[in-house]
């Protein structure tokens, strides 16, 4: 029986794919015992065991962009969480470890290779973090979703794998649109704006949508709006006026694939998982990528598909102005939007978690 540890999470853009290794490296071999290693409190500590995995926290938080007398704190922690790892690596003896990014990753990942456990990185950024270029070294492969990853990495251990996805979003995606017209209570007859800022929303995007209702109402555009718990109890009452007219709103919007299939146009940050569900689903975006990430790496994602005329791009510090017009302008430019449609597909990259499992499993050997 082979044995795996996945280890990272943060967020659901590092949860989700790690979630779709694991069951990928479960179908090609059902009898593998897979632990994961995440971070204690964040979220991947309640989502990977609701999918049915077995997970270990360690302590480890991230460093203070700046001088900051917590980062004295980090530094203990990190500390503990690299003998904890040590010790979760020497009890579990696992196979191969793989790392998906996030605060856990590193502590675990630099203790495998020391350990001389192979290691796989799957990278999911057009910018690789700082984490992910000191570990690549002494990893075994390096999983990439973006073209020109030697910038950062050794060139023979990059593999173009793409960026694994719930599957669930893909599954007879455009069969799905009586259904989702049912599910969210909206017409056929009308376009539909998705608007995407994570699970804790973003609050520019948020202000900007708040601002421009009664124009895109005007426009007959349907809006199916994901504000994010944080926001939600501001936009609530500020769309039962609209409801009638084909605005709904979510805290989170829990049947995507639902969202995706009615979706002429959507309006979204620009993290890594949903820059490759766009890509998979073929939808054309309008990106406006956090400014509060390291690297400013959704900014760098979404330039990859700008460059291919693949997606539209709007910083986050000028979305208040500009946002809205762009929404209603792209939206009735039926030739630009075909253009952005045929584009991002043409990046997708299916069966990413598969043939990420298939190289897991040549590690092995």
């Amino acid at each position: 029986m082979s044995k795996f540890i996945i280890s990272g999470g943060g967020t659901g853009g590092h949860i989700f794919p790690a979630v779709a290794i694991a069951n990928a490296i479960k179908r090609k071999a059902p009898e593998s015992d897979i632990l994961f290693v995440g971070a204690e409190g964040k979220m991947e500590m309640e989502k990977v065991p609701a999918a049915g995995y077995k997970i270990e926290g360690l302590p480890v938080r991230g460093f203070k962009r700046k001088l900051a007398l917590s980062n004295i704190d980090v530094m203990f922690r990190l500390f503990q969480s690299m003998n904890k790892a040590k010790r979760i690596i020497k009890q579990f003896n696992p196979d191969v470890v793989i790392g998906v990014g996030g605060f856990a990753s590193g502590p675990l990942l630099k203790q495998a290779q020391k350990l001389g456990v192979p290691t796989l990185i799957q990278e999911q950024n057009s910018y690789a973090g700082v984490t992910n270029k000191l570990l690549a070294k002494n990893a075994q492969k390096i999983c990439v979703a973006y073209e020109h990853m030697e910038r950062f990495f050794p060139a023979d251990k990059i593999i173009i794998t793409g960026n694994p996805v719930r599957q669930d979003l893909l599954q007879d995606i455009e069969l799905k649109r009586d259904e989702a017209y049912h599910y969210f209570g909206v017409q056929g007859n009308k376009k539909t704006l998705l608007i995407l800022g994570g699970s804790l929303g973003a609050l520019t995007i948020n202000e900007s949508i708040r601002a421009g209702l009664d124009r895109l109402v005007e426009n007959r555009f349907q809006v199916i709006w994901q504000t994010g718990k944080n926001y939600f109890d501001t936009a609530a009452p500020l769309v039962d006026k609209y409801f009638e007219k084909g605005v709904v709103i979510k805290d989170f919007i829990t049947r995507m694939d639902l969202a995706y299939s009615i979706a002429d146009l959507v309006i979204s940050r620009a993290g890594a998982s949903t820059v490759s569900e766009l890509g998979l689903i073929h939808k054309p975006v309008i990106f406006v990528p956090s400014p509060n990430v390291a690297e400013d790496h959704q900014t760098k994602n979404a330039m990859a598909l700008i460059e291919k005329n693949a997606a539209m791009m709007i910083e986050d510090k000028k979305a208040r102005e500009e946002l809205i017009d762009a929404s209603i302008e792209l939206m009735n430019d039926k030739f630009r939007m075909n253009i952005y449609q045929q584009n991002i597909a043409s990046m997708g990259i299916k069966n990413s978690a598969d043939t990420i499992a298939n190289e897991v499993f040549k590690l092995i050997n």
